[in-house]
């Protein structure tokens, strides 16, 4: 049975962009106040939580990811006031609040590192990862940054190299020293303090590297790359075995949560970036004792098929024992879902299909701002491009600002996200699905969200029932839901054909088609121990079995 406290096991969590969302003082950029204006439209979905990207003090060198100051808000998204005025109204509207812990690296602006760069002897000196070069001058071994080139970068007062698994101004923090790792804890302990519900982790796998520094081993031939990159970079090349997902982070997972618990109700989840993310899924929540929730990017990844998505789910249900996933099908470092899984398919009918399955596996679900809208992926030409990470691959590698663009509330110039030319283009394309559009439109994606959380409300098998998959032929998605004697089978069409398929004789005699997510279904029980369920193009159907 589901508590208070517990809130999250089967919550459904709205992701904030805050650049993107709304922007209230005519700059162009998003802001803590704009989020507090639109957090009736966010509870009106029917969501339990949002989550907000970072809003910390930063160079936004990587746009908030790099944090200088982890206890006050940038100047650009409000002020520490700002954030208490959204968190008062977002609780009073039934909703909780998350926030990014960007604690694996800091920006190199941030204090700590401006004092362990001067000398090997200060206070901080060992708070960050350094090393000494190789005899000819060279990097300490063959880790790679994700954002391309070496992890490496060299510092001529140390004379020693300092570790960065993403940009060179992203010093990786060193977990193996007790100092610095407290001294994170502490800085959530702040916001606790404060109210929020809990973290989302970034990079909650990259907190620990190998002492050793040794070299990581290339991909063999054949064998599939890591889904934390694009495969055009060279980061894929490698298997990550000495610079991630060490055996220590599990030990200071269980610090983190031991915090956590100190403050009923408030929850984790952790992003894994990986070679095998369903594996750290797993051994990252199991037990109750280390994160509450992870997810990974097995279904933020291209394929798609009900092949692929039936194989996620087998694999991680081989591992999980208690664990506890998290889905998403998009967020702000993927191409949105509507383009990478729909960019053939029907515009409005398949993200309404999408949104079904990814709403009724196993697990909790994380929603991206604009997803409910069925927005496809933004077109940000070259010259608009903000993004580092897309500067550096282009063209093969466009970065992450066509999930990022802002947000349309009307169609208007800016769509009304702002009053002035915003920070990163309006896509013409997204004018037409702008909120106001869709409320007047019962056809609408957004619509169709709210029925489909609505309905996963009303129906507590979805939300905290086991998981099992039936086999409906190569071209459906079917899996049973089980929980306290109820069960519901639930199919997927996530084809542009109709699909026709026999119900598994053990459910033919008691199924029977359940009303309220919106969907289209034909179920023949001519013959009860034969019965046919027909399934229109991008079609679901909820069968509850008495």
């Amino acid at each position: 049975m589901q508590t208070s406290s517990s809130w999250w096991r089967g919550g459904v969590i709205y992701q904030i962009y805050p650049r993107s969302f709304l922007d209230s003082n005519g700059d162009g950029i998003g802001d803590l106040p704009g989020i507090t204006a639109r957090l009736d439209y966010v509870a009106s979905l029917g969501v339990d939580g949002i989550w907000l990207s970072p809003f910390f003090t930063s160079p936004m060198l990587d746009f908030g990811y790099d944090i200088s100051d982890y206890r006050d808000v940038d100047p650009m998204f409000g002020t520490l006031e700002d954030f208490k005025t959204l968190l008062e109204r977002a609780h009073s509207l039934g909703l909780k609040v998350m926030i990014d812990q960007v604690i694996s690296h800091t920006s190199d602006q941030h204090p700590w590192f401006q004092q362990s760069r001067q000398d090997r002897t200060n206070d901080k000196a060992d708070w960050f990862v350094w090393a000494d070069p190789k005899p000819d001058g060279t990097p300490p071994n063959n880790w790679l940054s994700i954002f391309g080139g070496s992890a490496w970068t060299f510092d001529s007062r140390r004379q020693q190299y300092y570790l960065h698994n993403f940009l060179t101004s992203q010093p990786d923090v060193n977990f193996h020293h007790p100092e610095a790792r407290q001294a994170q804890l502490d800085n959530m302990r702040f916001w606790l303090e404060l109210g929020v519900d809990g973290f989302r982790l970034d990079t909650v796998n990259f907190y620990f590297h190998d002492q050793a520094l040794r070299d990581n081993p290339p991909v063999p031939a054949g064998e599939a790359k890591t889904l934390g990159a694009p495969d055009s970079n060279p980061y894929t090349w490698q298997r990550h075995v000495y610079d991630l997902s060490r055996p220590e982070n599990l030990d200071f997972l269980k610090d983190l949560r031991a915090l956590m618990d100190e403050f009923p109700g408030t929850t984790t989840v952790g992003e894994i970036g990986d070679d095998k993310p369903l594996e750290r899924m797993a051994e990252y929540t199991a037990g109750g004792d280390k994160l509450h929730m992870a997810y990974g990017f097995d279904l933020l990844n291209a394929p798609h098929s009900a092949g692929y998505i039936r194989e996620v789910i087998e694999r991680f249900q081989r591992l999980a024992g208690d664990a506890w996933p998290c889905w998403a099908l998009s967020n702000h470092d993927v191409v949105r879902s509507a383009t990478r899984w729909g960019a053939d398919e029907d515009p409005v009918a398949y993200p309404k299909v999408a949104l079904a399955m990814v709403l009724s596996l196993r697990g909790s679900v994380c929603l991206y701002q604009g997803e409910e809208l069925g927005l496809p992926e933004a077109d940000v030409p070259f010259e608009r491009i903000q993004d580092p990470y897309g500067k550096v691959l282009w063209p093969e590698f466009k970065g992450r600002d066509g999930c990022r663009t802002p947000m349309p509330w009307r169609q208007t110039d800016q769509g009304d996200f702002s009053s002035v030319e915003p920070w990163l283009p309006v896509d013409e394309r997204h004018l037409p699905l702008a909120v106001a559009n869709q409320e007047d439109d019962a056809n609408s994606v957004l619509h169709a969200t709210r029925a489909l959380l609505n309905f996963r409300h009303q129906h507590p098998v979805l939300r905290e029932g086991d998981i099992q998959l039936v086999d409906v032929g190569d071209e459906l998605l079917g899996f049973l839901r089980e929980h306290d004697g109820t069960r519901m089978l639930c199919l997927f069409n996530l084809t542009g054909a109709e699909q026709v398929t026999a119900l598994p004789q053990a459910y033919a005699g008691s199924a029977r088609l359940l009303e309220g997510a919106g969907f289209t279904a034909e179920l023949d029980t001519a013959q009860p121990q034969a019965a046919r369920l027909v399934l229109p193009a991008y079609q679901a159907a909820f069968l509850a079995l008495d």
